[in-house]
């Protein structure tokens, strides 16, 4: 299984490769797009029919296309800028190859399995994070996510090509259950000795871009007094984020931000930022959120700047269903149960179906950047939990 898995691995391995060694997998972009041919080829492979549900969103299909009750499984291709290669693609690598171990052992499903490929999970393309769960389920509209642009101005519909179609009509009864495999995005299951985990929950999450505006004007000629600097707002606001999350216990990042005019010699008019905020629970994050703007409105009424904060995307704290992980823990051997707090599609299928997550263990619990990694001998045994998963449910 190792070897079978190896060499599923390095057909996808090249795709989106980039020149510092990580993954530019953008969501419909040309590699993304290529993975997505590789996903029809593989279902083809295996006689298994693929649909497509309108939203960017793909199912290979072993038994009847949105048949009662299915079970779904799989993730995403989409990456972060220079992210890892297992985020999301070794989810799909390890469905098909669930797949193949259960015909071996002669298993024909009594409910349909899915194998899911969920577009623009990572929202690293067009700003919101697991577009094509939310589309499908209805917790964003797809005229909204039809207007949603990359940065070259393109909108979600136009990579599409069409309109989003929104919300699949009687999702619960097309759904019994959703398993979604991913990476593990920590180390616990190292620190455990374990190969495979279950998830209990997704922590809050959410992101919030925050635009300082200040006057620009010449670096050279300027007085420091006279200046109405905006970086200096946002460096401050950076720093306090941290000061905040380590406070509550909680996780704040600004990594991702824009400039005007973006010149050496020139003091900036506009500085964006993106805070991404995560935390236990609701309160700490509202706490921490709350605590963050009000420390940056301060500074920017004593440098003379303003402040915008909006709210770009929301994922309140998901619990997976009690029953069922504690039903795949036993089935795999009483498995450990971890939370995490990476958003998943499976976070926002969970509102509407019951759902899981198993973790295959990082070693490093290095995620979103090349050195993102999980042993082929781990990811073999994830393959077998699936498996062993789908197998009970399906």
């Amino acid at each position: 299984m190792t070897a079978t898995f190896q060499r599923l691995w390095q057909e996808i391995a090249p795709i989106g490769r980039d020149s510092k060694g990580g993954y530019s997998r953008y969501a419909l972009s040309a590699p993304e797009l290529v993975l997505r041919d590789w996903f029809r080829n593989q279902a083809a492979r295996r006689s298994m029919n693929v649909t497509e549900d309108g939203n960017g969103n793909l199912f290979a299909w072993w038994g009847t296309p949105w048949g009662h009750h299915a079970v779904i499984t799989g993730s995403h291709f989409d990456s972060v800028p220079h992210g890892g290669g297992y985020d999301g693609p070794l989810g799909i690598v390890s469905a098909f190859l669930a797949v193949d171990l259960l015909r071996e052992r002669g298993i024909t499903p009594a409910k349909p399995i899915g194998i899911a490929a969920f577009v623009e999970e990572e929202g690293g393309r067009f700003g919101v994070p697991c577009l094509g769960s939310r589309l499908l389920t209805g917790a964003i509209t797809p005229e909204k996510a039809a207007q949603l642009c990359d940065a070259d101005g393109i909108t979600f519909a136009e990579a599409l090509g069409a309109p989003p179609a929104g919300a699949l009509p009687d999702l619960v009864t097309r759904m019994s259950a959703v398993v979604e495999l991913h990476i593990e995005q920590g180390r616990a299951l190292d620190d455990l000795g374990a190969s495979v985990g279950v998830a209990s929950a997704i922590w809050p999450h959410g992101r919030w871009r925050m635009d300082f505006t200040g006057a620009g004007d010449h670096a050279g000629t300027t007085r420091m007094a006279d200046r109405q600097d905006p970086m200096l707002t946002f460096a401050y606001t950076v720093l306090a984020a941290n000061k905040e999350a380590r406070l509550a216990g909680a996780h704040a990042t600004i990594a991702r931000v824009l400039v005007e005019p973006n010149a050496t010699n020139a003091i900036p008019s506009l500085v964006r930022g993106w805070l991404d905020a995560r935390a236990e629970d609701t309160a700490t994050l509202d706490r921490l959120v709350e605590a963050v703007v009000k420390r940056a409105h301060e500074r920017a009424s004593r440098d003379g700047t303003t402040l915008a904060v909006e709210p770009e995307s929301s994922s309140p704290e998901v619990a997976f269903d009690h029953a069922l992980r504690e039903r795949l823990a036993g089935i795999l051997g009483g498995a450990p149960i971890l939370p995490t707090g990476a958003g998943h599609d499976a976070g926002v299928l969970s509102a509407h179906v019951p759902t899981a997550m198993l973790f295959v263990r990082n070693p490093t619990g290095v995620s979103h950047s090349p050195a993102e990694h999980a042993p082929d001998e781990d990811c073999t045994a994830g393959v077998r939990a699936l498996a062993d998963v789908l197998e009970t449910l399906a």
